[in-house]
């Protein structure tokens, strides 16, 4: 399944990725976050020896120790008594016959990302092995690929795209790049470069460490102490970092010190969903399980406005084009648009509109930040829907079902007003072209469509290997939902909702 994904604008990427170098450099710099982890491994296997002591203690005498057996203890003085001889390259190494024929520029074409190119990342997770796909996405070809993955430690929940090294030691550098913060039912955030291939560990790790003291688990104010659920990047303040958990708090992140420097308790459940205010700096949103989303300056943590809302908070976004305004996804189906200024007292006013939007939890939301009133909402119900709200009058313009299973994240190609990316819990991937449809295109006719093809319509674009069903674009009615995948699939759905919530 695809638990989320994320849009990296175009000319972002390096147009020639660099392979991972494991230099002395490097080499020391991934030895002392292996050390931290090891002292995690370490507390974990103390507690689990102490609670199995009782049955290692009737472990027959007839066993044989393993070490005697197979005479592991002398095993490397054996191996260095028979192997003496060192040799400088594998080119000298009689021992290694499988030379490097790979043609080198041949392989920098294959890695060449162009500046025209989007790139869109899948957090993924199959057969209990986590991974981050990044794809390249060519919108003139209609073309989307792999271009590189990553191992992750736990299942993702979420990711940010930010520009912003690191890491001590960086802040007078050069500091834009190409990086993604993740976060996993780990409580720890990790950023990794998406400009290097192949690369076997995160350029930071946001979280406990401290390791002369263990991890607590009660809530503290210097780390996560539960699942990261969202992530927002400060595209004004570029070395801030906001986090919500599970743990019930949300944290700001200074990336040039890889430190919290602030922790806020204002909800009393999990934390699903965060935003930074998109024009003022030190403005924040976050929702709850606690049927709340609030509003504060991330300078003053005890002035808080709330809106107490029907049911549990989904995801929240604001809207580009009214910035004084927010749109709330609620587990009940239910989408909401609030007016932060019509508060009063610390209490957030009646919403603007209130649309049903689903008859299931809506799992999926963003807002078009090219078109106004244009927004898509995904659901466990296996729908992903088009929404115009202009004038406060919500219409749906199309409904789909590409048999993703049930969505759980959808969002607008930044540099393409008509490009929305979807995912869900069969694993797959789809690329939308809106625009093919005209439904899409009659309930935005005002917009300009200046380089889209109407003539043709197209397929959404998906990753190879995807079977396409038959669709007809021409279709603007809600489609009726698919018969019920079979029985192992939905238990595998259910599990992720279950873990999500």
């Amino acid at each position: 399944m695809i638990s989320a994904i994320q849009w990296i604008r175009k000319g972002a990427a390096a147009q020639q990725p660099k392979k991972y170098d494991l230099n002395d450099e490097e080499f020391a710099r991934i030895s002392k976050l292996a050390a931290d982890q090891l002292e995690d491994a370490k507390e974990e296997l103390k507690a689990a020896e102490a609670m199995s002591v009782d049955s290692t203690a009737k472990k027959s005498d007839k066993e044989v120790d393993e070490m005697d057996q197979y005479n592991l203890e002398s095993y490397d003085a054996e191996v260095e008594a028979s192997n003496k001889t060192y040799y400088e390259n594998d080119a000298e190494d009689p021992y290694i016959t499988l030379k490097n024929n790979v043609d080198e520029e041949e392989e920098k074409k294959d890695l060449e990302i162009l500046p025209t190119d989007n790139m869109l990342l899948a957090a993924k997770t199959e057969d209990d092995i986590s991974q981050l796909e990044v794809y390249v996405y060519e919108e003139s070809q209609d073309n989307i690929y792999v271009h590189h993955d990553i191992m992750l430690p736990s299942f993702p929940l979420c990711l940010e795209w930010l520009d912003f090294h690191t890491g001590e030691g960086k802040v007078n550098a050069e500091t834009s790049g190409n990086y993604t913060a993740i976060g996993t039912f780990e409580p720890d955030i990790e950023i990794w470069d998406l400009d290097t291939v192949d690369i076997m560990f995160p350029e930071t790790i946001l979280g406990h460490t401290d390791k002369t003291k263990k991890r607590s688990k009660k809530v503290n104010p210097n780390y996560h102490v539960d699942a990261i659920m969202d992530l927002a990047w400060n595209k004004n303040h570029r070395n801030f970092l906001l986090s919500s958990s599970a743990d019930g708090t949300v944290k700001l992140w200074d990336l040039t010190t890889s430190k919290c420097v602030q922790s806020y308790h204002h909800h009393t459940d999990k934390v699903q969903s965060v935003a930074w205010h998109p024009t003022e700096p030190t403005v924040f949103i976050s929702g709850s399980y606690d049927k709340s989303v609030c509003v504060l300056d991330a300078r003053s943590p005890e002035q808080v406005t709330r809106w107490q809302l029907p049911s549990d908070v989904e995801s929240i976004r604001w809207d580009p084009h009214q910035p004084s305004n927010f749109y709330v996804a609620l587990e009940n189906g239910f989408i909401q648009y609030y007016d932060v200024r019509v508060a009063e007292n610390g209490k957030g006013g009646k919403p603007l509109f209130t649309l049903q939007a689903h008859d299931d939890a809506v799992s999926a939301l963003d807002v078009n930040p090219l078109v106004p009133g244009c927004i898509a909402t995904g659901s466990t119900d296996k729908s992903i829907k088009i929404w115009n709200t202009n004038d406060n009058k919500p219409s749906m313009v199309t409904s789909r079902n590409f048999e993703l299973g049930k969505i759980f994240s959808t969002q607008f190609c930044p540099d393409s007003p008509f490009q929305l990316a979807i995912a869900g819990s069969n694993g797959k991937m789809h690329v939308w072209d809106m625009a093919s449809n005209a439904g899409v295109r009659q309930a935005f006719r005002h917009q300009s469509l200046l380089g889209v093809v109407h003539a043709e319509e197209k397929k959404p674009v998906s990753v190879p290997d995807d079977a396409e069903e038959d669709d007809d674009m021409e279709n603007d009615e809600p489609l009726h939902e698919e018969p019920e995948e079979d029985d192992d699939e939905e238990d595998d759905d259910d599990d992720m909702e279950e873990d999500s919530e």
